[in-house]
């Protein structure tokens, strides 16, 4: 059922509201630089920023793209994205269902 994770990446995202999530993530859908994207509410950031301790409420995106999709995911943020340093990670899943990673990467074809 499962396999390796292969091309299929999960990027973690901040952002400061709802609605910015919300664009952001149509956006990327859209643009097919994601499959699909997660907004998940009622997040707290506690971080170090201009030399103190930050603490915000934010919302996480889970983006679900892939491999190829990295570039102009980053080029993406660095023109939409409110914040100044926003925070983008990709994670490589150790496995990922074999018709879901393959739903992942057709939609991103715009093949679904």
């Amino acid at each position: 059922m499962s396999e390796p994770g292969g091309e299929v990446r999960v990027v973690l995202i901040t952002a400061p509201d709802p609605e910015v999530g919300k664009r952001l993530a149509r956006a990327l859908v859209d643009r097919r630089l994601a499959a699909c994207v997660n907004v998940l509410p009622g997040v707290v950031s506690i971080y170090h920023w201009e030399g103190a301790v930050q603490e915000d409420a934010e919302v996480l995106l889970l983006v679900k793209t892939g491999r190829a999709q990295w570039a102009d995911l980053v080029g993406f943020l660095k023109t939409e994205h409110p914040y100044d340093t926003p925070e983008c990670v990709a994670l490589e899943p150790a496995a990922v269902e074999s018709k879901y990673g393959a739903w992942v990467l057709a939609a991103l074809r715009g093949h679904q």
